[in-house]
This record gives C-alpha cells, structure tokens and sequence, in this order.
C-alpha cells in the first residue's frame, strides 16, 4: 500500500506534528506499507490563492505544470492520511487551498452531463486526523457537523473516494485532553491498518 500524508500546520512543535510522527512509526512498523511520502504543505510553500487570468484559465487548471508532482503524488497514493488542525470550525486555509487546486475538473472528476459528476479517485481511501481547542462534541452539536460532511461529501464524495476515516480530536489545549492517549491510539491505528480495515 502507497500512503501520502499532507501535513498542515506550521509549527513542526505542535501537537499535530507530534501526531504526524506517530502516523510514520505506525507506518514503518506495518508490513501492508510499501511507501510513504510525506506532504508539508507550510514547509513545501504551496500557494494556495488561484490565479486565473487570461494566461491561466480555470478549465485547464487540471494540466498546470506548476501542479504536476502534486497530482503525481495523489495518483500514486492508495491511501491519504490527512493532519491539521480546525480552526474556526473548518481546516486551516492552506488545505482549502490545496483542495481548490487539486481537485480540479479533468482530474479529480469530470462532468458527464448528470446529476452528480464522475470521481476520477475512486479506489482510494482517506483518514483525517484533525484537533481543536474546544470540546470534542463542538462541531457536531453546535456546527450541524460541518466538518466531517464538508471534508466527506463535500469533497471526498465528490470525486469519487468513498472510504473516509476521522479521527477529531477535542480539548488538546487542555492539560486534560488526554494527548497521550490519543497520539498512541493513532499510532496503533496505522500499526495495524490494511487495505480493508478502513470503512466509509
């Protein structure tokens, strides 16, 4: 199995990155891995602002050069581990940006004249593991659980990938947030994870 993760944070000592350290441990102690890249989109400086104009057009963002070993990498990917923290209900606008760019039409999917358009991701399978400050009952009973249906159906769905795992975190602000605990339940998770262990 080829696992991408996309790192999004930009603080290499905060908890999402020691989170980011314990999906690799898991991943080099689990013989169904076969690679890992790993994607620090703060630390790569991915542009995430669209430019269009009329030397970059919207309709042909599936084919710019700048964006090739970016849709190289989720082409190559089996598995897409996302890590980041939720600000203001929703990932940091740096993974927004990525999805804008990414998941083009002609690439991540393809409109056929129906309904709903054709997912050009089908096959793969995505875990998002995902903190926050305030308690872990927050975006589900005040936000209408905005996060999980705009990252499943909203974008994932969407283009085809239909096995999404979450992992949310809440309270990781809080000297009782139990980190331990869930940085090793992580951990084991990608110890033991293989191709069908991850339900939608």
């Amino acid at each position: 199995m080829n696992v991408l993760i996309i790192f999004t944070h930009p603080n290499h000592e905060s908890l999402s990155y020691a989170f980011l350290q314990e999906v690799l441990r898991g991943c080099e102690e689990n013989d169904v891995i076969q690679d890992v890249q790993v994607l620090d989109l703060y630390g790569e400086k991915f542009n995430p602002a669209l430019e269009f104009n009329e030397n970059k057009k919207r309709r042909d963002m599936y084919k710019d050069p700048e964006l090739e070993k970016y849709r190289k990498q989720l082409l190559w990917a089996e598995k897409i581990i996302f890590i980041y923290p939720i600000w203001w209900g929703r990932p940091p606008a740096m993974l927004m940006g990525y999805f804008d760019k990414m998941f083009a039409s002609g690439f991540a999917y393809k409109d056929d004249g129906k309904l709903f358009p054709k997912g050009l991701l089908k096959g793969k399978s995505v875990v998002c593991i995902s903190v926050m400050r305030g308690p872990t009952f927050y975006p589900m009973f005040w936000l209408n659980n905005a996060h999980k249906v705009l990252m499943r159906k909203a974008l994932f769905h969407y283009v085809g990938i239909k096995k999404v795992k979450f992992f949310e975190f809440g309270n990781m602000e809080n000297s009782k947030g139990k980190h331990r605990e869930k940085i090793k339940k992580v951990y084991h998770y990608f110890q033991k994870i293989n191709d069908h262990s991850l339900t939608s």
